[in-house]
């Protein structure tokens, strides 16, 4: 995971020199990122049916295979076109990757430990998330964005070789009628789920898509200040990924419930005190402590109400993040540029609260 993740994203800090060498605009060379995240939409969505009863052990290996493949071309690319393949290449093995997480550690672990499973898989998402970025520069100035991409690749193949070496065979489990992922929708409980899934990523990402130009035009930070403060919310997230089982098993909903609130009542905290410098670490910190820890929820919770059909439920909840991240973003840039980081700030917390409010109906719908 933690290899995935740092494929993923390690295009943020190496746009400059990736959009000089391959002769295109730094936006252009962004839409590397973009192409992933359609790329991933599409796999989570068909996955499942086009593994059909595929051993999936062997599936994974074979996404392992091509993230090593990605970082492959996109370090030889010799051009534009050639890059945004490898891009899309990464793309798919994000969507099989996460799509089937839930459903692999219910198939590894017995189901008391399915959260504690999902918090490991999680805690190496929040790991490369600190590190990619920063790894990424510093490798880029050292051996070039080309020899840092290719970094990537030895750490695929050991990725690979610990999956085979490691991993049983894992039988495919599919419910009748699995190629169709939508069918989920029909049950109330699905439904509310992943509404309320899908508001509280994007709630999230109306204000964090904006973090790094809050911390510059209004807590005033220098570089140094805003990489310390990126790197506490990154630590915090890992923290929190580690700690949030506990909350789960005592009670999924209820942590549900409680993390969109409490991270509303940062967002709007984060108003009157955006001018303190310490006050917004703090805050901040917890931001990421919370915001890490409940996608470890939500698998959880697809792990408890789809148990038999994991799959397509994880597919459905890839496809929903992704698009639910995309609008929350758009949604943020729209009020950041025309109204201010307050409306930016007051609309994530005011949609965080819808997904606390969807989260209760999901778990009135399941208890009835």
């Amino acid at each position: 995971m933690f290899a995935l993740i740092a494929s993923e994203f390690m295009p943020v800090s190496l746009l400059t020199p990736m959009a000089a060498d391959l002769r295109v605009s730094e936006g252009l060379a962004g839409y590397g990122i973009a192409i992933s995240g359609a790329f991933a939409v599409l796999t989570s969505l068909s996955i499942s049916a086009l593994a059909g009863g595929m051993d999936r052990k062997i599936l994974l290996l074979g996404l392992t295979a091509l993230m090593a493949l990605s970082g492959a071309v996109v370090a030889l690319a010799p051009n534009y076109p050639t890059y945004m393949i490898g891009r899309a290449l990464i793309g798919v093995v994000i969507g099989g990757f996460w799509s089937m997480s839930a459903a692999t550690a219910m198939r590894l672990v017995p189901a008391a430990q399915v959260p504690r499973a999902l918090a490991i898989f999680n805690g190496g998402n929040a790991l490369a998330t600190v590190i990619a970025a920063p790894l990424g520069s510093y490798l880029g100035s050292i051996i070039g964005w080309r020899g840092a991409f290719g970094c990537l690749i030895p750490v695929a193949v050991i990725a690979f070789i610990w999956q085979w070496a490691a991993l049983p065979a894992i039988t495919a489990t599919r419910a009748a009628d699995s190629g169709n992922v939508f069918r989920l929708l029909k049950r109330r409980t699905v439904a509310l789920g992943m509404a309320a899934c899908g508001t509280f990523f994007m709630g999230q990402f109306v204000l964090f898509t904006y973090v790094r130009p809050f911390l510059e035009t209004v807590a005033h930070v220098d570089v140094s200040t805003l990489s310390l403060i990126l790197l506490g919310i990154g630590l915090a997230g890992f923290v929190g990924t580690t700690i949030v089982g506990a909350f789960l098993k005592a009670s999924l909903y209820r942590t549900l419930i409680i993390i969109p609130v409490l991270m509303a009542t940062i967002a709007l905290s984060l108003i009157p005190f955006g001018a303190w410098v310490d006050t917004v670490a703090v805050l901040l910190g917890l931001w990421g402590l919370l915001a890490t820890a409940a996608p470890v929820g939500w698998w959880s919770w697809i792990a408890q109400v789809l148990p038999k059909d994991a799959e397509a439920g994880g597919g459905l909840m890839v496809a929903v993040i992704q698009l639910a991240i995309a609008l929350g973003s758009t949604i943020g840039g729209a009020l950041f540029d025309g109204a201010g980081y307050q409306a930016s700030f007051m609309a994530s917390a005011a949609v965080l609260l819808l997904a606390a409010f969807l989260s209760w109906m999901t778990s009135r719908s399941q208890s009835t």
